[in-house]
Formats: structure tokens, sequence, C-alpha cells
């Protein structure tokens, strides 16, 4: 088994969502739904082995936009919109 390293697993990069901008949210929320992929599935072998079968389904794609969505929600909300 191909570990990945402790870094990849980390749910909250940075302990944080408060970011500075919109794109730094959205840009975290692709980056915590990785993050959750790599805690359920660590091995890396396992993941590559399979990236071409979910990487050009359009329902695996769409189901990952709406996790990064979920994610960018909660983000949002946390940085109260990034609203004065």
């Amino acid at each position: 088994m191909t570990r990945l390293p402790d870094s990849e697993l980390v749910l909250i990069p940075g302990g944080t969502l408060i970011t500075a901008t919109a794109e730094e949210g959205r840009e975290l929320a692709i980056t915590m739904a990785r993050h959750s992929i790599h805690k359920i599935q660590p091995d890396a072998e396992v993941l590559a082995a399979d990236r071409h079968v979910y990487a050009t389904n359009p329902d695996s794609l769409i189901a990952t936009s709406q996790v990064i969505a979920l994610e960018f929600q909660t983000i949002a909300a946390a940085n109260n919109y990034w609203r004065d």
C-alpha cells in the first residue's frame, strides 16, 4: 500500500475555514473535498487505479461538484460571505 502523507489526510487544511476572499474559499473547498477522499481511501495506488473510471463519468463529476459546493457553502458561511 502506498499511503498518502499525513498532510493529505488533514480534513481542514490550515485548521481554519477563514479565507481572505471568495476565490480562496473556493480553492479551500476543492482542497477539502480532495482531502476527504484521501481520508476515506488513503491508498494512492487504489485511487490512481480507478481514476480513469470516475474522471470520465458525468455522474461522478457532478457528484464531485456537489461535494465541493457543500464545502464552499460551509466556508462562505464561516466567512460571513466575505461581507464587512
